[in-house]
């Protein structure tokens, strides 16, 4: 409701470990699982549509999809059952990355904002800004390094299983990350430290916990020292510790806006499943000929050549990475600055959690009370 997207809200997981299995047997376990779905008629394009989350990614929805399909082999919309797909199986351009970059989206609307900024003590603006993400998984991997690379922020502490990297002038993400893919830990990597979970109370400016549920609570709350903190994980301040950071003035970011980036372009790879057509076809290769005319005017009249870099820029047009971002920014936007007007603009509300949770009751309301409910 908050991010306005038409889909209710659930959660579905198998407990095993995935590396405790070969691949052949993950995927006799996921299909089986979509069949015991599809018997209770929990998945289907209209009902229940499941999408990736911790231990699972393209691979698995992949599976679950082709499954589907197969217990469904005239249901023209099959590939809409789940999404996070491959984008050779119906999947959509920017989903991986697409949590992580709504966490950037909204970082950056945040500074937009005066008011709030000043809520916090901080300077306006994200460049060098010290940044601690706490789990380097899919979400901080990604959100890591968009605010690094786009927006100037240095990543001082990166928290994992086992241990931490600090770096005060700032982690080389891509480079810690492929350190990782290829040893499977952070360990060997420089300024590699032992101490884990107590580096959430380094001194830095924004903390982002991008991992497991409860890892901020009553406990480790009033030893937090960043000023703002965004929720990219679910859940991952308890109510007691979200009391002791707001007594002690600590801005929080809530989770169900702040990591909905993924949920909004899985809506993007639903309709683009349910139409049966890639974002942009229609349009990209019209509008790349409008710019096209636009750019030899602009060079008739002043008679000399376009840049190369500006007209690459003007002409990448309608493709549907280009239109999914768009999209999805515009959602991350939107949905910050109704939750900042809320917090600010209306009496009695102490925080940006409560403003968010307001707009969307108010909504869910408001669509029963359209039709006579």
């Amino acid at each position: 409701a908050l991010m306005e997207i038409p889909f209710g809200g659930a959660k579905g997981a198998l407990a095993i470990d995935p590396k405790a299995w070969e691949p052949q047997e993950l995927e006799r376990i996921t299909r089986r699982f979509t069949q015991e779905l599809a018997k209770r008629g929990l998945i289907s394009p209209s009902q229940n549509v499941p999408a990736p989350d911790m231990g699972t990614g393209e691979r698995e929805m992949a599976w679950m999809a082709d499954e589907y399909k197969k217990l469904n082999p005239t249901d023209l919309n099959a590939w809409a059952c789940v999404t996070g797909k491959p984008l050779g199986k119906g999947g959509i351009a920017g989903r991986t990355e697409a949590t992580g970059r709504g966490v950037q989206y909204t970082l950056q609307e945040f500074f937009r904002h005066e008011r709030d900024v000043k809520k916090t003590g901080l300077s306006p603006g994200l460049s060098g800004k010290r940044v601690i993400i706490q789990g380097l998984g899919n979400v901080g991997y990604h959100a890591a390094l968009f605010l690094s690379q786009h927006d100037g922020c240095r990543i001082t502490h990166v928290l994992e299983r086992g241990g931490s990297i600090v770096d005060p002038g700032g982690v080389d993400i891509a480079a810690l990350h492929e350190h990782m893919i290829e040893t499977g830990d952070i360990q060997d990597y420089p300024g590699f430290t032992e101490s884990g979970p107590e580096m959430l109370e380094a001194e830095a400016d924004i903390l982002i916990p991008a991992a497991m549920e409860g890892v901020i609570n009553q406990h480790n709350a009033p030893r937090i020292r960043t000023p703002l903190i965004i929720e990219a994980a679910n859940g991952p301040v308890t109510a007691p510790g979200d009391a002791a950071l707001r007594g002690r003035g600590i801005v929080i970011i809530p989770d169900f806006c702040a990591n909905a980036g993924g949920v909004t372009v899985s809506y993007f790879e639903w309709i683009k499943n349910l139409t049966h057509i890639r974002f942009g076809r229609i349009q990209r290769r019209q509008l790349e000929n409008q710019f096209e005319a636009l750019i030899a005017g602009v060079e008739s009249i002043t008679g000399t050549p376009f840049p190369a870099a500006h007209r690459n820029e003007v002409l990448s047009g309608a493709t549907e990475i280009n239109l999914v971002r768009s999209g999805l920014e515009d959602t991350m936007r939107g949905a910050y600055s109704a939750i900042s007007a809320t917090w600010n603009e209306t009496d009695n509300v102490p925080d940006l959690r409560t403003a968010a949770m307001m707009i969307a009751v108010d909504r869910v309301a408001q669509s029963y009370i359209s039709i006579g409910i």
